[in-house]
C-alpha cells in the first residue's frame, strides 16, 4: 500500500519497508511537492539569511516516521522522475507569479537542482 509523506516543506509517496514498535521506515517513490527552498524561518526573504537550496527526497530513499504521519495515497502511481518533473513545474509556475527576490533566488535554487536531478537521474529535467 502506498501512503502520502510530508517531510519537511515536501510532500512524498512512500511505502512502508518495516515496522518496529512506534517507528515506521518508509521508502520514497514518487514526489507529489517539492521543498520550499530558502530560509523557512524568514519565508520570503533574501536580505540577512541563509538561503537553503533543498533537494527533494531521492528515489527509494528511507525515512523513520510515525503511523499519524502517513496518509493513504489515493493519486495515479508515476516513475519517480515524472513526479519530480511535474512537482518542479509546478513550484516554478508558482514562483513565475511573482517578480521578488525571493522568487528570483528560488528559481535560480531550482535550476541549479534541475541540473543536479539530471546527472544524479540520467533524465533532462525542464
Amino acid at each position: 500500500m502506498l501512503y502520502r509523506f510530508a517531510h519537511k516543506t515536501g510532500v512524498y509517496v512512500v511505502e512502508v519497508v518495516d515496522s518496529a514498535n512506534e517507528q515506521i521506515l518508509v521508502k520514497v517513490t514518487q514526489v507529489i511537492k517539492h521543498p520550499k527552498q530558502g530560509d523557512l524561518h524568514h519565508p520570503n526573504e533574501v536580505e540577512g539569511v541563509f538561503f537553503h537550496e533543498r533537494k527533494a527526497l531521492s528515489l527509494y530513499e528511507k525515512r523513520y516516521t510515525t503511523r499519524s504521519k502517513l496518509k493513504p495515497f489515493e493519486g495515479e502511481q508515476q516513475a519517480y522522475t515524472d513526479s519530480l518533473q511535474q512537482a518542479l513545474t509546478k513550484l516554478e509556475s508558482e514562483l513565475r507569479q511573482t517578480d521578488t527576490p525571493y522568487s528570483h533566488a528560488a528559481l535560480q535554487c531550482l535550476n541549479n537542482l534541475k541540473e543536479d536531478y539530471t546527472r544524479q537521474y540520467k533524465v533532462t529535467f525542464k
